[in-house]
């Protein structure tokens, strides 16, 4: 049984997406006190910190300091990136919640700081609330791998040796509460079996516990199996097949409509002025346009459809928040 304590220590052990070596732009050791807002300021007339709630070397770590970099022209200010790691993104999301709405603080993070962890991570302080979206520039499918013979061929195979063997079979992911074991479940519960989840540390981890045989499944980002050929992809969680995996097949087509993604960009405290929003969501817009954030998402896997608008992107976090307070509810109470 997974109670909510369980779940929200299980979630704070757990840190989370694939190292991606990146050099950093800009890094401060600590985090700075906000200072507060001057009346009729030219916003931006200092340089704008972003916190990144994980460790450097990560894959969104990678892109966020290439959007740094490039919204800097487009606000005529230095853009710092401030790793606050810890607590599986809280420690980080509660210091960019709790920071002055003044538009000097900012949080590149994935959705699930607002759909998952004020669920998960009650104690965190975090809301569902607590931040306005800006612009959406980031969106991983998710994946199931299997070694290369494994007779594990397809969802439908996985469902009827799951039906054959209920809770022997055994999956691992990066982590409890992160996206991929979400998906994971969501699948579950989509094909109605249940299996063993094992928690590591890393898709890394995940994907050479699969190919020595120890688990039979891993769910992972799907970018995370790029260049790899000690694994084959069971299925995509997406909507259309990937074009860096053209023979990845969706769940959609293995007859399973379950398609979640961890998708994300920047964000604002809850109470920063509109004014001040749609500044940073001008300079975001045209960073994320520029080559040089299309070629590092180019290499990070990413779609061509990973930029949303701020209207656009807080609909569809709305919607994130809504399915995953769902599927938590449904872990919780099980």
């Amino acid at each position: 049984m997974i109670t909510r304590r369980r779940l929200a220590a299980a979630a704070a052990a757990q840190p989370v997406l694939a190292a991606v070596a990146a050099q950093p732009i800009l890094v401060a050791a600590t985090l700075p006190l906000a200072a507060p807002a001057i009346a009729q300021e030219n916003f931006p007339s200092r340089p704008v910190q972003v916190i990144i709630p994980y460790p450097p070397g990560n894959a969104i770590d990678l892109l966020v300091r290439v959007l740094a970099a490039a919204m800097q022209p487009h606000l005529g200010q230095t853009v710092v990136v401030l790793n606050r790691e810890g607590a599986a993104a809280a420690v980080g999301s509660s210091a960019a919640a709790r920071a002055t709405p003044d538009g000097y603080t900012l949080l590149f993070a994935p959705a699930l700081v607002a759909s998952v962890l004020p669920v998960a991570q009650s104690t965190s302080g975090l809301r569902t609330d607590s931040f306005r979206p800006i612009c959406q520039v980031f969106n991983n499918s998710m994946a199931l791998v299997v070694k290369p013979d494994s007779p594990i061929r397809d969802l439908r195979t996985l469902q009827a040796m799951a039906k054959e063997r209920p809770g022997r079979l055994t999956y691992g992911t990066l982590g409890v509460t992160s996206i991929p074991h979400l998906a994971m479940v969501q699948w579950l519960q989509a094909a109605g079996v249940e299996m063993e989840h094992v928690p590591y540390r890393a898709d890394a981890q995940v994907m050479t516990e699969v190919q020595t045989g120890r688990i039979d499944v891993g769910s992972i980002v799907l970018g995370s199996a790029a260049g790899r050929n000690d694994m084959r992809i069971l299925t995509n969680f997406d909507a259309q097949r990937h074009p860096d995996f053209p023979d990845a097949p969706t769940a959609i087509e293995q007859g399973f409509e379950v398609a979640p993604a961890s998708f994300g960009g920047l964000m604002a405290p809850a109470n920063t002025p509109p004014d001040r929003i749609a500044r940073i969501e001008a300079a975001c817009t045209a960073a994320a346009a520029g080559e040089s954030y299309r070629e590092a998402a180019r290499r990070g896997s990413q779609p061509a459809n990973f930029f949303l608008d701020r209207p656009a992107f807080e609909r569809r976090l709305q919607e994130d928040i809504a399915v995953k307070a769902r599927l938590l509810q449904g872990m919780v109470l099980n």
